[in-house]
């Protein structure tokens, strides 16, 4: 049956950020959707049917550890996530004073983190002949910010960011080709802008922007991931899925 697809029973995830604003919507999901998750993060986050493991992205023992002490009890990882999103206390500051160090540091937690995530995750998934990676980019991985959203606000879209989330996308690319032949498939999930109690300015110019013409909902991102981690995807790999409301389509 085709709706069976979707399902993910047997399977075993896990989702690196899975306290935070997306990840937590898509922890639920992951289980709701009847999978054996896992949230891997360095703040503690629980939900009902899932259950939290200490792990720093940052840290290779930190993520070696998280992976060996699952597949311990589960005897695998079918499904990983890469939805983390660990930042330097000035990563607001605007692009004309951002200290090098502080790029630096950014793209090395960020970036470098999600790196270390999958190269790991992936020789497990070689062992098994099969796997998934999704990885989380952005719009602004794709395209240039708007800046006139933010306009009479204090938030911006930092400088590092786009580097980031670029190079993400492309390293989704790279990883699906050069793991195809093991099974393993690798895509990305580029959300829009999500709603997080953002200044009422700047969410009616982003919503004036969008062809949807509204902010996305956390909730929004779940079950694209569902069909990326399902069967239901079974040939697609290297795919940089857009759930943006129709941002990137102007």
């Amino acid at each position: 049956m085709f709706p069976d697809r979707f399902l993910l029973k047997n399977k075993v995830a896990v989702v690196t950020g899975g306290t935070g604003l997306i990840g937590k919507s898509v922890v639920i999901g992951l289980a709701q959707a009847r999978a054996t998750v896992y949230n891997a993060d360095i703040l503690e986050g629980r939900a009902s049917d899932v259950e939290w493991i200490y792990m720093d992205i940052t840290d290779i023992d930190s993520i070696k550890s998280c992976i060996d002490t699952i597949i311990s009890k589960e005897k695998k990882i079918d499904i990983w996530i890469n939805c983390a999103f660990p930042k330097t206390d000035d990563w607001a500051t605007k692009f004309e004073d951002i200290k090098y160090e502080s790029w630096k540091k950014n793209v090395d937690i960020h970036m470098n983190g999600y790196f270390l995530c999958c190269q790991q995750i992936a020789e497990h998934m070689k062992t098994h002949k099969g796997g998934v990676i999704i990885n989380f980019g952005s719009i602004y991985g794709i395209v240039g910010p708007d800046f006139s959203v933010y306009e009479g606000t204090d938030i911006t879209m930092p400088g590092a960011y786009s580097v980031i989330k670029g190079g993400i996308v492309t390293f989704t690319k790279y990883l699906a080709t050069y793991y195809a032949k093991y099974g393993i498939r690798v895509n990305c999930i580029c959300p829009g802008g999500i709603y997080d109690n953002q200044p009422e300015s700047f969410v009616k110019k982003y919503s004036k922007r969008t062809p949807l013409r509204r902010m996305g909902e956390p909730e929004e991102m779940v079950c694209p991931v569902i069909f990326l981690a399902s069967d239901a995807s079974s040939y697609i790999t290297g795919h940089i899925l857009m759930v943006d409301g129709g941002w990137t389509a102007w």
